[in-house]
């Protein structure tokens, strides 16, 4: 045993012992297992992890958007909006759980609300106002942008979209996207449903330039488990057993 699977709980070797590191699994059995070995008193949040064959060094390879999950991801979403006149009004209509304009960009640069939004959307022209926080909440994959659909004139859309189940994903500087799938007490189908969701988009936005194996691994995982290993190669009859 390594120094750092012995650092590791029992009940996490016990649910690590349970995984055949040999096998990559269908998504029906996976989700299966992951809710299986999940020993968490709480509702756990199941993530997704996928390595691309993307080059993250070349601009025109970097995969990037958002996407509906058809049974959401079984939490709250908060969302600001930073917008003025009529857009505001719309947006507040839509159920946004902050809007403003000047107000709260300074907000949002003194640091207030950061920590506690899931997304942000912004009309387009306040965006030259909201750049000067690239710095702070591009980290935080909070700086709207056209391509996840979150700078944009309709406010109420966005809106409700994000609150209704819409992930963004982003490949980071290794090529790797992930993205949150939903919570242990999904049914099996439902997370399958909401894997289909994602890899779906996934392939949509493949960039043109990529050569070879597109999505070349992917594992799903909660916060306190280790992760189950799905099989890239099962893109259609994901509901099937392996």
């Amino acid at each position: 045993m390594t120094r750092d699977m012995a650092k590791k709980s029992k009940k996490y070797r016990a649910a690590l012992e349970k995984i055949d590191r040999d096998r990559l699994y269908g998504p029906k059995d996976g989700f299966e297992l992951l809710k299986e070995i999940d020993q968490t008193s709480y509702d756990a949040t199941i993530d997704c992890a996928m390595r691309l064959g993307i080059d993250p060094r070349k601009a025109d390879q970097m995969v990037r958007g958002a996407v509906g999950l058809p049974h959401g991801i079984g939490k709250a979403v908060t969302v600001a909006v930073v917008a003025g006149g009529d857009k505001a009004t719309e947006a507040r209509e839509a159920g946004a759980d902050h809007v403003g304009a000047d107000d709260l960009v300074e907000q949002l640069t003194d640091g207030a609300l950061i920590d506690e939004l899931d997304s942000i959307i912004a009309t387009p022209d306040m965006m030259g106002k909201l750049g000067r926080l690239g710095k702070t909440l591009g980290p935080r994959g909070l700086m709207p942008n056209p391509k996840s659909g979150t700078v944009t004139m309709d406010v109420a859309k966005a809106v409700g979209e994000i609150k209704s189940g819409r992930v963004e994903y982003r490949s980071d500087r290794n090529g790797n996207v992930h993205a949150v799938l939903g919570k242990a007490s999904f049914t099996t189908d439902q997370l399958v449903d909401n894997y289909a969701a994602l890899l779906d988009e996934i392939m949509r936005v493949r960039p043109s330039s990529t050569k070879g194996r597109y999505v070349r691994s992917v594992a799903i995982s909660t916060s306190a488990s280790p992760s189950v290993p799905l099989d890239p190669a099962r893109s259609r009859l994901l509901t099937d057993d392996a």
